[in-house]
């Protein structure tokens, strides 16, 4: 394909992306396919002769889109939003047609220089503390994650190599592997399984803390585990405080965690993965009260602040703690103005060495929507939310149970776990809309988000149809 041919394929490529996000909601949202339903599909081995553009595009719609979950769809309320919009997408070719790889600084300047501006925009979005922030002379900063469980690993590596440090100052015959098996991380039992992923990969373990009524934990379980773990001979050394768990978008009590977490020198890291994007709105700012105490924070634009996959955000209080525990510098990534203190190396900041101009993507996205689209944007999903939220209440069948804060709803049917099973798979088998489920004190939870960019009233209207529907024919079976 020479200049002339990706001209041409490059804007068919546009219209084809176009025209199926344009009618995404007339497709089912889940696929209908079996597990290895592609391999039968295409040969076995490469082609050795070069094949046509147009055979490809044609096995696009014949082997690739039977298999294609939806995610832009506004039928698709499984998990929590996938975010996806017209200039990421442009940003993010951009990116691909660039083919920079921002390792140090002199790799690009521009890839770097940008990252750590956009994440200060940001972070001023977000009113978080100054420290965060990188400015020109700030010990903080921001850096772009892949995901959520990347930026968690990357700070209880930190938080480790931290700690380690510290009980060798004080105790200097103690070897490192003693140390860091006494080290003790804690997290809600609430939080996402990546939390506990972080601690296998980290060689630490990790307790669960239980939660309150309302999924949250608080200082004073914490406080509780802590010394009772200090009293055994371990070292607490690491919390992971979630802001919008996975299952029922509850918020850990991080005003009181913090100082806690300050007083034991525990680092608090905060996960805001879904929830982080609505601290953009003042109304919803204060869920963040409390970062002030915290060493790391980290939220996905990617989730819901119309930035595509991938891009993570996440900022430290002291960069050093995070340069500090991974920092090698061979001689071929060496350059002239390493050492001017202007420039960072985000090779230092994360576990791949080559990065991808993400940056491009915010930058896009930030200009192109402002923030106050972006906040509008946020808006009409919580509102819509809530519109779910009071039919499932009108409806005495049903039951919410967790407190409904942002864009997701968590109910069920009265009665057994197995009608609300039943009730999900037969969602799932007729694949006009889709949720997932989650376990809340044991019982089985359906999960409504918002999460489709085009969502509007009558898609959720719809939804609730198609639900009342199926479980009025599942209770007249159950009944019968």
């Amino acid at each position: 394909m020479d200049a002339a041919e990706f001209r041409r394929r490059g804007k068919e490529m546009v219209d084809f992306v176009a025209d199926y996000l344009e009618n995404i909601e007339h497709r089912r949202v889940y696929p209908d396919v079996e597990p290895g339903y592609l391999r039968s599909m295409i040969p076995s081995e490469a082609p050795l002769e070069p094949e046509s553009y147009e055979d490809v595009l044609k096995d696009v719609d014949r082997v690739i889109m039977p298999g294609i979950t939806h995610w832009q769809s506004p039928h698709f309320h499984a998990y929590f939003p996938s975010a996806s919009s017209y200039p990421a997408l442009l940003a993010d070719m951009l990116c691909g047609g660039l083919g920079c790889i921002g390792f140090t600084w002199a790799a690009s300047p521009a890839c770097t220089e940008l990252e750590t501006v956009m994440l200060d925009w940001l972070g001023k979005m977000l009113q978080l503390p100054e420290d965060f922030l990188a400015g020109t002379k700030g010990q903080g900063g921001g850096v772009i994650q892949g995901t959520a469980s990347e930026a968690t690993l990357m700070a209880l590596l930190a938080a480790r190599c931290k700690a380690v440090k510290c009980v060798h100052e004080s105790d200097p015959q103690r070897s490192e592997a003693d140390i860091i098996s006494k080290l003790i991380a804690y997290t809600s039992e609430e939080a996402h399984s990546s939390v506990e992923r972080a601690g296998l990969i980290g060689g630490v373990g990790i307790r669960m803390v239980a939660t309150d009524e309302h999924f949250s934990v608080r200082a004073e379980t914490l406080e509780k585990m802590v010394a009772e773990d200090k009293a055994a001979g371990f070292i607490p050394f690491f919390f992971c405080a979630t802001l919008g768990t996975t299952p029922s978008c509850a918020f850990d009590k991080i005003t009181e965690l913090g100082p806690l977490c300050n007083a034991e020198n525990i680092w608090m890291h905060i996960d805001a993965a879904y929830a982080g994007s609505s601290f953009i709105c003042p109304e919803f700012r204060p869920l963040l009260d409390g970062v002030e105490f915290a060493d790391s924070f980290n939220f996905n634009p990617h989730k819901w602040l119309l930035v595509n996959f991938d891009c993570s955000a996440m900022w430290v209080k002291k960069r050093t703690d995070l340069i500090g525990a991974f920092k090698l510098d061979p001689v071929y990534l060496k350059y002239d103005n390493q050492e001017s203190g202007l420039v960072t190396d985000y090779r230092h900041w994360g576990i791949p060495l080559g990065r991808r101009f993400r940056s491009l993507k915010l930058w896009f996205v930030f200009r192109m929507y402002g923030q106050s689209g972006l906040q509008a944007y946020i808006r009409k999903h919580v509102e819509l939310a809530k519109v779910f939220e009071t039919m499932v209440k009108k409806d005495k069948r049903f039951e919410i149970c967790a407190e409904v804060v942002l864009g997701l709803v968590c109910f069920r049917l009265k009665g057994s776990d197995e009608l609300n099973e039943a009730l999900l798979k037969e969602m799932t088998h007729l694949g006009r809309i889709h949720l997932v489920p989650c376990k809340l004190r044991g019982r089985f939870v359906l999960r409504f988000a918002v999460c489709g960019r085009t969502t509007e009233l009558r898609h959720v209207q719809e939804a609730w149809t198609h639900i009342t529907e199926l479980s009025s024919e599942l209770l007249l079976k159950h009944h019968s």
